[in-house]
């Protein structure tokens, strides 16, 4: 594959022809793949040189110019970004921050992060920048295994965060239905997938989880459905086994993994012929893995934080993004022959969620594989407390069943289960059906109430 950057006017987006179908860009050999990057980064850099304040002022404060990092192996010359950075500017130059490549007329969009980390970051996109997230979007519903006639539907309510916004253009730009789900109680949606025959559901892990439990209580046969994958996104789940398998066995669909970040893009897709792993789309990013305390990238099969920089995104670009997610390089061959980076289980948890208990280091993600082999737990919520000079688990279990027949096995069932993972004992409480909350989004189900304390 031959490819060559197109000139244009310096205030617009270059168009780099041609770009590589999804097709291709799933098989990509390395050395195209890099052609690629070396490629849209270099016109990207000369872009931002030229009309994005915030990373003039990075890239001169640290003596550096687009030709010194136009080169991907040359990349890491360049000071990371971090969301906190990106905070501040935003606070320094409200509303939007400095991270803007154009004037403000060119840009269409507007989304902002959950704000579950703090006061969220907005986002603006140019019409080119929105077109790239389609592409990206493109290329995941390709590895999904998504078919002309699929009928989309997105159970959730649409606002400033980002979600399936993207996902549901894609779909729709692509001539799929796409059924949009705001404005209706979970038992409502239920019907309206089912009067519409959608066959993919686009949600959150969780959210799954609980459509499937009204489902039961309403009746509904969700395996007998035509529902036939689940694309989720927005909290890891979607590639822990016992979450991913209690999905699909409620549902009777295949569970396909995603991930991506308002700020980042959509760049992390699980391919149907080779589940249980992410590939990042590198032909639309850059991806390291670093140590997270020395900042030296790990090798095949290591572990550490993901760093993302996107090419295409170029009204509010960013350059070697600290994602804060844990993931691990899995260096085994694709199934499906593809040459992207894969990421063994997908996002296996945030670096800020991490504490130590008992000296085991804890990450919600791996309690959640814990508790969700246990078949009659319907959903959890945990806090870590301080305790006489010790961080404690509390754990607070809702019982699929009512209590009289269920509570006290069920609290042994978890004490033993985080013993045998973890080596220390949970204070467990268990609720009955339906007392804890659920979210159409990221559930909130891992408080730490530590303050300067992180580990005992």
């Amino acid at each position: 594959m031959t490819l060559t950057v197109a000139g244009s006017h310096p205030k617009l987006r270059p168009v780099i022809e041609p770009e590589p179908t999804p097709e291709q860009t799933l098989r990509l050999t390395r050395a195209e793949i890099e052609t690629v990057q070396r490629r849209k980064l270099s016109a990207m850099l000369a872009a931002l040189w030229e009309g994005n304040r915030f990373y003039r002022r990075k890239l001169e404060g640290s003596g550096l110019t687009p030709d010194d990092l136009a080169d991907p192996r040359r990349l890491r010359r360049c000071p990371t970004t971090t969301k906190e950075e990106l905070s501040l500017d935003q606070e320094a130059f409200p509303p939007y921050g400095s991270n803007l490549t154009y004037p403000l007329e060119r840009y269409v969009r507007l989304h902002q992060t959950s704000g579950t980390r703090g006061r969220p970051l907005r986002w603006l996109d140019t019409p080119e920048s929105w077109a790239w997230f389609m592409r990206c979007w493109e290329v995941i519903y390709q590895a999904a295994g998504v078919r002309p006639g699929d009928r989309f539907f997105f159970p959730f309510s649409f606002g400033p965060f980002i979600g399936f916004w993207a996902a549901f253009e894609a779909a729709a730009r692509q001539g799929r239905l796409a059924l949009p789900g705001g404005g209706m109680n979970t038992a409502a949606r239920l019907a309206f997938m089912l009067d519409h025959r959608a066959t993919v559901i686009a949600c959150t892990p969780t959210y799954a989880l609980h459509m499937a439990e009204v489902a039961e209580r309403e009746g509904i046969d969700l395996p007998a459905s035509p529902v036939r994958m689940l694309i989720v996104a927005g909290e890891p789940g979607g590639n822990i086994p016992e979450t991913k398998a209690l999905i699909e066995r409620r549902w009777g669909a295949r569970c396909i993994d995603h991930a991506g970040m308002t700020e980042i893009g959509s760049l992390a897709f699980e391919s149907e012929a080779d589940p249980g792993r992410l590939k990042l789309i590198e032909t639309e990013c850059i991806a390291e893995v670093l140590d997270p305390t020395s900042g030296e990238p790990v090798g095949p099969g290591g572990r550490g934080e993901l760093v993302l920089t996107n090419l295409g995104r170029w009204g509010s670009p960013l350059l070697r993004y600290r994602t804060g997610d844990l993931v691990q390089i899995d260096p085994a061959p694709a199934a499906d022959g593809s040459s992207l980076l894969s990421l063994r289980g997908g996002i296996l948890g945030r670096l800020d969620d991490m504490v130590i208990i008992r000296g085991n280091n804890v990450y919600p993600s791996a309690l959640e594989s814990v508790l969700r082999r246990l078949p009659g737990l319907a959903e959890w919520r945990a806090e870590v407390v301080p305790l006489q000079g010790l961080l404690q688990l509390r754990l607070t279990v809702e019982s699929s069943a009512p209590l009289g027949s269920n509570g006290e096995p069920l609290a042994g069932q978890v004490a033993r289960a985080v013993k045998d993972a973890f080596s220390f004992v949970p204070e467990v409480a268990v609720v009955a059906p339906d007392s804890l909350p659920r979210s159409e989004l990221k559930a909130s189900r891992f408080t730490i109430y530590s303050s300067p304390m992180r580990s005992a």
